[in-house]
């Protein structure tokens, strides 16, 4: 029988390059997307390879409803949690809403997602959930606040469904990626952009520069980040291994950064707080 998975957040970046490389693997893959012309993109490119799948992970019908199809197609051995969103600004101006939101899609999302596939994943043997957490869930900075909270988040949210679906014989892992060349990059700068252009001039007197050096961090992620292939191997892998490792580190920037967030709490602090 053909092995097949779910990934979320297909349209690009790393999920669409999950997508690749386990079609060209042999698996089959449903594939969520948001939109007409992802949809239409998806099917085009893999045929009857990929099913795609129209999901919000704002909306818990949306992801209920996807579940049951999936269930009542067959077994899955894996899940890929990868759909999520960056909220960028300081603390004190990002609206409560948009914080809101950010936790409701990166971790509340990934749990409810789980949630609705664990009927279709206890349908077959080492079933697999891989969840795309980031380097930023070990170690955070400023401007970028909301983003950091759900990936820390993330960490306990899988260490937890890990010991929970053990006994099941169903692995959970958290791949953490450093920058990865993404069209997220360009998005966060657009964003931060916005967030400038709603900042009073105290507020931009008081954040200008630290919001200026992660318009400029996220540029240059943008440049050098690893390719989503890269990061798409690595999930694969932890999808495939006969036992797989409980979280993976994805580019040389993640590895120096789990080492940073190893030194002592006050040296950390001087190392990343950003200069006014």
């Amino acid at each position: 029988m053909t092995p097949s998975y779910v990934v979320t957040g297909a349209a690009g970046g790393i999920g669409r390059a999950c997508v690749a490389e386990l079609v060209r693997r042999g698996a089959h893959v449903w594939a969520s997307v948001r939109t007409d012309d992802d949809e239409a993109e998806l099917s085009r490119a893999y045929g009857e390879a990929v099913t795609v799948l129209r999901m919000d992970l704002r909306d818990p019908e949306s992801i209920e409803r996807c579940g049951r199809r999936v269930a009542a197609a067959g077994p899955v051995r894996g899940l890929v949690n990868n759909a999520g969103l960056a909220r960028p600004g300081p603390l004190e101006h990002v609206p409560l809403e948009g914080f809101r939101e950010q936790l409701e899609v990166n971790v509340t999302g990934q749990l409810a997602v789980t949630r609705a596939m664990l009927p279709a994943l206890r349908r077959t043997e080492s079933a697999r959930v891989v969840t795309i957490g980031s380097i930023g869930g070990r170690i955070a900075g400023p401007m970028v606040g909301p983003y950091h909270t759900s990936k820390f988040a993330l960490v306990g949210l899988t260490d937890s469904l890990r010991a929970e679906l053990a006994p099941e014989g169903i692995r959970v892992v958290l791949v953490e990626p450093g920058a990865v060349a993404t069209p997220i990059w360009p998005r966060a700068r657009a964003a931060a952009e916005e967030v400038r252009a709603s900042l009073s001039p105290a507020a931009l007197e008081r954040y200008g520069a630290q919001l200026s050096a992660a318009e400029h961090s996220a540029a240059r992620s943008a440049r050098t980040g690893v390719p989503p292939r890269k990061a798409a191997e690595t999930v694969v892998r932890a999808l495939t291994a006969r036992r797989p490792a409980p979280r993976y580190l994805v580019g040389p920037d993640a590895r120096l950064a789990a080492l940073l967030a190893s030194l002592p709490f006050r040296l950390r602090y001087r190392l990343t707080a950003a200069k006014r």
